[in-house]
C-alpha cells in the first residue's frame, strides 16, 4: 500500500473500496474481501443503505479498528440534525470514531452540517472531514465560516475528466482528491485507449491497473467498488510498477473536460427532498 498525508497531520491509503450500489449482504462480502487483501480503506455513505453490512464486515475481518481507514458521508436530509446523524451513523457502523466523514451534496444547510462535523472532531468521534461533489464557489462558503480545511474532496475524477481546476484550486488548502468513477463509469471507450492498452502490456497488467496506478501517481486517492473478489484483488495490485513521467504526461493529453455525471438542480433538490428509512436497513 502506499499513503498520502492530509492536511490535518494523518495519512490516508491512495486505495480502497467502494460501496456504492452494493446490497448489505453483497457489501458486507466485499468488505471481508478486501480486508483480506491488503486493502485498509473503506468508502460507504447513509444514503447507500449498507453502513450496518460495512460495519459487520469490519467486525468479521479480524482486523482491529486502528488498522482500518473507515470513511462516510451525511445524507443532505440529515443536514438539519448533524449532531443526531452522525451518532446515528456510528451506531450503523458499529465503531467509536470514523476516519473520515463527508458532506455528500451540496444543498441544505451544509454549512451548519459541516460546523457540527467540526464539534465531532473537537471530541474524537470523527478524525478528519471531507466534502463530496461540492464545487469551487460552495467550497469557498464553507471555509470562509469555518475553523478546519476539508481534508478531502470526493468527486468525479478519471483521465478525460482530471479535475484540473480543481486540484491547483485546493493546492493551499492541501486538500486531497478522492476520485469516485475513477474508471469512467466503465466506458470501454476509455479503457481501451491506445495508451492504456500499450502500457498494460508492457507491464503485464489489466488496463483498468493502467489507470487505477495513473490517479495514484497523480496524488489521487481511488475507491473502485466491487464485488467480485477477483476484481477486488486485481483493484489493489499496482504498487509493484510506476508509469514514467512520459507515460503520465501522455496519459494527460487524454483530458477530453469530459464528465459522465452532472447534478442539477433539479436533481439536488430531489437529494434533499429523499430521507432514507435508515431503520430499514439489514
Amino acid at each position: 500500500m502506499e499513503y498520502l498525508h492530509l492536511n490535518n497531520g494523518t495519512k490516508i491509503p491512495t486505495t480502497g473500496i467502494g460501496t456504492f450500489l452494493l446490497q448489505p449482504s453483497d457489501a458486507e462480502n466485499a468488505i471481508v474481501s478486501a480486508l483480506s487483501n491488503g486493502y485498509e480503506l473503506i468508502d460507504t455513505a447513509n444514503a447507500y443503505m449498507n453502513e450496518k453490512a460495512v460495519g459487520r464486515g469490519m467486525k468479521k475481518s479480524g482486523l482491529k479498528r486502528e488498522a482500518i481507514c473507515l470513511s462516510t458521508k451525511l445524507w443532505p436530509s440529515e443536514y438539519a440534525d448533524a449532531d443526531r446523524a452522525i451518532d446515528d451513523t456510528l451506531k450503523r457502523l458499529d465503531t467509536d470514531y470514523i476516519d473520515l466523514l463527508f458532506l455528500h451534496q451540496p444543498i441544505g444547510d451544509y454549512i451548519g452540517a459541516y460546523q457540527a462535523m467540526e464539534r465531532t472532531v473537537k471530541v474524537g468521534k470523527v478524525k478528519s472531514l471531507g466534502l463530496s461533489n461540492f464545487p469551487i464557489e460552495k467550497i469557498q462558503e464553507i471555509i470562509s465560516v469555518t475553523e478546519i480545511k476539508p481534508a478531502v474532496l470526493q468527486v468525479e475524477a478519471h483521465p478525460y475528466y482530471p479535475q484540473t481546476a480543481l486540484k491547483e484550486y485546493l493546492k493551499d488548502m492541501g486538500t486531497l482528491i478522492m476520485a469516485w468513477y475513477p474508471l469512467g463509469h466503465g466506458d470501454h471507450t476509455l479503457l481501451n485507449e491506445a495508451i492504456f492498452t500499450e502500457l498494460a502490456e508492457k507491464y503485464g497488467k489489466t488496463t483498468a491497473q493502467i489507470i487505477l496506478r495513473w490517479h495514484t501517481q497523480a496524488g489521487n486517492i481511488v475507491i473502485p467498488g466491487s464485488k467480485n473478489e477477483a476484481h477486488i484483488k486485481d483493484n489493489i495490485n499496482i504498487f509493484d510498477f510506476t508509469l514514467t513521467e512520459e507515460e503520465m504526461q501522455k496519459i494527460a493529453g487524454l483530458d477530453k473536460d469530459v464528465r459522465y455525471y452532472t447534478a442539477t438542480e433539479e436533481a439536488l433538490q430531489g437529494y434533499l427532498a429523499f430521507a432514507p428509512d435508515f431503520d430499514s436497513q439489514e
